[in-house]
């Protein structure tokens, strides 16, 4: 079985965890290293030797995790190819493996162990390994024996990259709502959320209809998740059905107890028919 070929850019320092590649020169596919270990759908070949890491990946495993990748949408740069998953089952969020780092995804690295995993910001668990860059910080720590000094350094690094990251999300906030409040200078709203209308009646069509193919209906359904509104209105449904179902929880408390007068009225008004016939013999007599 064919495998991919390591190697290394050219331009990156050397031991940078990010500069190792994969490729495949017959099939013209290069890949990043860490594309490859943190894809959800992507395993290491199985006679991968630790101690051999020219030979890991097969070329054939590679192509149908790039398939896989073709119909999963970014969470950050609305792309496809996003094979990177978040690790929380119920999570639909989708990455390229580095538009997860700008998202500020956590990321768990267990070489020993061969764990790649990733999380969204939303499902962070708290006990990531490191954000990407005091994570590159580590692999490069088992290449060499840093000084206390060079810690120091390693651990500074990770806080200007951390801010760094947080100052690219505000910005990237900020150009989104100085764009939306373009459009509505110019009068586009309208017609945008007439377009965004037309896509949900489009997405509805598609999960009602029993013709969909399943590839379609997983893209709509991922779709619909991956741009929060979806998931912010079932949110809002679910919290209103358990508010109408405690008050028809007390509607009924109600209905019973008076249910519960009324029987008992009945029974004092009204004789048993044993009563009645007992009286009808003792009027005759």
């Amino acid at each position: 079985m064919a495998k991919m070929v390591r190697t290394t850019c050219a331009f990156c320092s050397e031991g940078e965890a990010g500069s190792v590649m994969y490729i495949a020169t017959e099939r013209n596919i290069a890949a990043h290293q860490d594309c490859l270990l943190f894809s959800s759908g992507f395993v290491e070949s199985e006679d991968h030797n630790p101690e051999n890491l020219e030979i890991r990946f097969d070329v054939s495993s590679v192509l149908k995790e790039l398939r896989r990748g073709k119909r999963l949408v970014c969470n950050f740069c609305r792309k496809k190819g996003a094979t990177v998953g978040c690790e929380e089952r119920a999570c639909r969020r989708s990455y390229h493996f580095f538009c997860a780092l700008c998202d500020d995804a956590a990321v768990e690295t267990d070489e020993v162990n061969g764990v790649y995993r990733v999380f969204c910001p939303k499902h962070d668990p708290g006990n990531r390994t490191n954000h990407y860059d005091a994570a590159n910080k580590k692999r490069r720590r088992t290449l060499t024996s840093p000084t206390i000094t060079e810690e120091m350094s390693t651990e500074e690094t990770a806080e200007e990259n951390h801010l760094q990251i947080l100052k690219r999300k505000n910005n990237r906030h900020k150009v989104r709502i100085d764009f939306v409040r373009k459009c509505k200078q110019a009068g586009l709203l309208d017609d945008i959320f007439e377009e965004m209308l037309d896509t949900l009646h489009l997405a509805q069509e598609k999960l009602m209809d029993d013709n969909t193919s399943e590839t379609e209906y997983e893209e709509t359904v991922m779709a619909l998740f991956d741009c929060g509104l979806f998931e912010n209105i079932l949110t809002n449904i679910y919290s209103g059905t358990e508010e109408k179902i405690q008050k028809l929880l007390e509607n009924r408390k109600r209905l019973d107890h008076k249910i519960e007068l009324l029987q008992d009225l009945k029974e004092a008004i009204l004789p048993t028919p044993e009563n009645t016939a007992s009286t009808s013999s003792t009027v005759s007599e």
